[in-house]
């Protein structure tokens, strides 16, 4: 359920995740404070709300503020966001994913890198093997 919830966060949700996980913890102001180009103080509180509903986030009480955590880890909401960009821009093909950050990096990857890509795909194939 939580991961179908995950695929159904906006950007501006991603953004104030993201400020939480940095922080630990982050009141409404916090947040504010936080973001780009940031909305009203009211709007963030709704949507800090509005993440609530969804279950990715609690609060407690802190004097008159409200303190809220992640009750989904931060892999949990990257890994969302990755395969979401994979599904909208490269067709959900993950061998374009791949090709476009080789192909676009500024610095070329060296040998250690290139070593670990062979490796994951060599692992990969062999799961997909024993399948």
């Amino acid at each position: 359920m939580k991961k179908q919830i995950l695929n159904q966060l906006s950007r501006r949700e991603r953004q104030i995740m993201e400020i939480i996980y940095q922080k630990g913890e982050a009141t409404a102001a916090e947040v504010h404070k936080g973001l780009p180009d940031p909305p009203s103080y009211s709007a963030v509180r709704a949507l800090l709300t509005v993440l609530e509903d969804k279950g990715v986030v609690k609060h407690d009480r802190a004097g008159r503020a409200y303190v809220y955590r992640p009750t989904v880890t931060h892999h949990q909401v990257r890994d969302s966001a990755l395969r979401q960009v994979v599904q909208t821009f490269f067709d959900g093909s993950i061998a374009s994913v791949v090709a476009s950050l080789v192909n676009m990096s500024d610095k070329s990857l060296n040998d250690k890198e290139f070593q670990r890509l062979e490796a994951l795909v060599r692992e990969k194939r062999k799961q997909k093997r024993k399948k």
